[in-house]
C-alpha cells in the first residue's frame, strides 16, 4: 500500500471519529432527559422557544400537586430564632423546589447549631428527598447574625395517592463540642504568631 493511501485511510478514519463523537455529544441532551423524566422520576422544564409551545403548556392539565407544610423550632439551650419563611408550599412531585428557613443569634456569643430534620407522616420519608440543606453540616452563627437558610426537595411522583401533605419539621439544637472547640480556637496562640 502507498503512503498517500495509507495516509487518505487514515485521515477517513479520524473523520470517521470525530463525527461519532460530535453525534455522541448532541445525543446527551435527549439521553439525559430520558433518564432523568423516566428512570428517576425527576421532570425537567424545557424553555420554551416559541409562544405556541408557552400557550400550549399553559392549555395542558395540571398536573397532581401536594402540599408541604414547614414547621421549626429551637431547643431550649440555643438562644436562637429559627422559623421558617412561609408556612405551606404546593408542590408538583418530581419538580425541584425551595424553601426557605430564617435564623438569627440571640446571644452575645458565636455558637454553632446543629438542624435535626422530620417528615410527617413518616411514610412520605421515603418520597421526600433533600438535595441541599442546611441541616447536611452544622451552622454557626456570629453574635447577633441573622441568615436565611435554603433547603432543597423534591417530592416522588410515587407519592402514594392518599397523601395529600407533608410537613417538613426542623429542631436545632446547640452543638455544644463545636461551639467548645470554638471558645478554645479563640484563645489558643496562633502558630504563626511570633515568640
Amino acid at each position: 500500500m502507498s503512503k498517500g493511501k495509507s495516509n487518505s485511510a487514515g485521515l477517513f478514519k479520524l473523520l470517521g471519529v470525530s463525527l461519532a463523537a460530535f453525534a455522541f455529544t448532541f445525543s446527551l441532551v435527549p439521553l439525559y432527559r430520558i433518564a432523568c423524566e423516566k428512570v428517576f422520576g425527576i421532570r425537567l422544564e424545557r424553555v420554551a422557544g416559541q409562544q405556541g409551545e408557552t400557550q400550549a403548556a399553559a392549555l395542558a392539565p395540571k398536573a397532581r400537586t401536594v402540599t408541604v407544610q414547614f414547621d421549626g423550632g429551637v431547643n431550649s439551650k440555643l438562644p436562637w430564632a429559627f422559623h421558617p419563611e412561609q408556612l405551606t408550599m404546593q408542590v408538583v412531585p418530581g419538580e425541584l423546589n425551595e424553601a426557605l428557613y430564617f435564623a438569627r443569634n440571640d446571644s452575645k456569643d458565636t455558637i454553632v447549631g446543629s438542624a435535626v430534620p422530620s417528615v410527617a407522616p413518616s411514610r412520605a420519608s421515603g418520597y421526600f428527598t433533600k438535595t441541599e440543606c442546611f441541616c447536611f453540616t452544622a451552622q454557626t452563627l456570629q453574635a447577633g447574625e441573622k441568615r436565611d437558610m435554603p433547603v432543597r426537595f423534591i417530592v416522588d411522583p410515587n407519592l402514594p395517592a392518599d397523601v395529600s401533605t407533608i410537613t417538613l419539621s426542623y429542631t436545632f439544637f446547640k452543638n455544644d463540642a463545636l461551639t467548645a472547640r470554638l471558645g478554645t480556637a479563640r484563645v489558643s496562640p496562633s502558630p504563626l504568631a511570633a515568640p
